[in-house]
């Protein structure tokens, strides 16, 4: 290990070890070796989605109502026409430190870390946040914020059934038809890797919908990145861009040579 100067920090703080100062040829091969244990956290976790979504389901029986925008919702509302919901309880209301100008330090973090919901939707997905702040609030704070994501009011007693009364978490659930089913459920640390587009899609049913994944048979997979598109040129049924096929394979070859 190397000391690093001070630097004109508070003489009564220690001095950092910090890891050896090596020549490039010695730093690349501490990288690949590095890279070595990466891989195998990579398709641990990739294995463990596939496990996920073998996962049982629980059908929700009973019946919640939330307030959006335009007033009383149900949970199938909150889908909006799509096959899977997730649902981030998010803390924001009185009571709650920061009230009223702001949400949860925590919760407003999580919030900060959504990618763009377009890249989300385009899965079959949708992503709500809910508080028990009215609409109104919720409204001024996602201005101030420079939140976009569809954000209800809790009603009733849904947080509390779903292990999200008293703390943050976000539960995932999947619909056919009217009919409900929840099928995963993440709090704590776990939060703490939501907000990315993949990470999103790696805790819901379906997963990424890949051709590459290892799911149950029959669930919709498509050709790998194919799907992939600016967040304002989506368009329901529209069939991959004929530029970006090519420009994806290329990429994708070039990293299974790697791989292999």
């Amino acid at each position: 290990m190397t000391t690093v100067s001070e630097n004109g920090r508070n003489p009564a703080t220690p001095a950092m070890r910090t890891p050896p100062v090596v020549s490039p040829e010695a730093w690349e091969a501490a990288h690949q070796q590095l890279l070595v244990k990466e891989k195998a956290h990579t398709r641990a976790r990739d294995a463990l989605a596939a496990e996920r979504r073998r996962m049982p389901w629980m059908a929700v029986e009973k019946t919640y109502a939330f307030e959006g925008r335009e007033g009383r919702l149900s949970l199938v509302d909150l889908f909006e026409g799509r096959s899977q919901l997730i649902l981030y309880r998010a803390f924001f209301e009185p009571g709650v430190y920061g009230w009223p100008d702001h949400a949860c330090r925590g919760c407003s973090m999580v919030a900060d870390q959504v990618a763009h919901i377009s890249h989300i939707n385009a899965r079959d997905t949708t992503l709500v946040f809910a508080s028990r702040a009215p609409q109104a609030d919720i409204a001024r704070v996602k201005a101030r914020m420079g939140w976009t994501m569809p954000w209800v009011t809790i009603t009733d007693d849904f947080d509390w059934d779903f292990g999200v009364g008293e703390w943050h978490g976000t539960n995932v659930f999947y619909r056919d038809g009217d009919k409900v089913f929840r099928t995963y459920f993440v709090n704590s640390r776990g939060d703490e890797q939501m907000g990315g587009t993949w990470n999103y899609l790696d805790i819901t049913p379906l997963g990424r919908q890949e051709v590459w994944e290892d799911s149950p048979q029959g669930y919709p997979q498509t050709p790998t990145y194919k799907w992939w598109n600016w967040n304002d040129n989506y368009a329901a049924g529209a069939t991959p861009d004929k530029r970006w096929v090519e420009v994806s394979d290329v990429g994708e070859a070039s990293f299974r040579d790697k791989e292999a």
